[in-house]
């Protein structure tokens, strides 16, 4: 099963069992951030990528000069541990860590959370690519990824119980957009997904073709 359908099954579920007004404020969240244009402000293919600096989940610092220095950077921004969405990505993506690193290529993926959380997601996934911690979305915000939740939506997820205070120890309510980016060695990007609906992923074959691409 792919990913796409991985995320259309659940969104399917999800849709029976959340009321429709607030799918309706979800969506309408997601209409503005399109309205607003957040979704175009990422680096394109042929941008310069931001580099960075970031705690991976045991605490140790992970540079992305460093991995480029070894071969291509496959790197994707998330919501959070609580995100079904998310979680769904990432399983995908560990199944095709193989494949990835056969490609000379390493894989990194980057949240708001703090390093706990990090770890849990980790560990409750069994991820063996680094997951990093970007408190307060430093990076995010280089990367024109960030957004700040509508006054709508707070309550929603307060009512979903997702703390979000709680999980990025910060009390900004903002996240990035899920996005992915196939960065090359010296910094350029192959590939870039961005998308202001949460419940839409890169597919991972896209990556691994990317990165064909790039070493033929």
């Amino acid at each position: 099963m792919s990913l796409k359908e991985e995320l259309d099954q659940f969104r399917a579920g999800m849709a029976e069992k959340i009321p429709p007004e607030v799918r309706e404020i979800m969506g309408k969240a997601v209409e503005e951030i399109r309205a607003a244009g957040l979704d175009k402000k990422a680096p394109a293919a042929g941008a310069k990528a931001p580099d960075f600096d970031l705690p991976d989940a045991t605490g140790k610092t992970v540079s992305s000069a460093e991995l480029r220095g070894k071969g291509p950077m496959v790197l994707t921004f998330y919501r959070g541990e609580w995100c079904p969405f998310c979680n769904l990505e990432l399983n995908a993506l560990q199944k095709k860590l193989p494949e990835i690193e056969a490609l000379g290529a390493s894989l990194v993926a980057v949240s708001p959370q703090t390093p706990d959380h990090s770890l849990s997601m980790t560990e409750k996934n069994n991820l063996s690519f680094a997951v990093l911690s970007d408190v307060g979305n430093t990076v995010a915000r280089k990367y024109g990824l960030t957004f700040s939740l509508s006054e709508d939506l707070k309550p929603v997820y307060k009512q979903l119980g997702v703390d979000l205070a709680a999980f990025n120890g910060t009390d900004d309510y903002e996240l990035p957009m899920a996005a992915t980016f196939v960065i090359d060695e010296d910094g350029a990007v192959l590939l870039s997904h961005v998308d202001a609906d949460y419940t839409s992923r890169l597919e991972p074959d896209e990556i691994v073709a990317a990165l064909k691409q790039a070493k033929a």
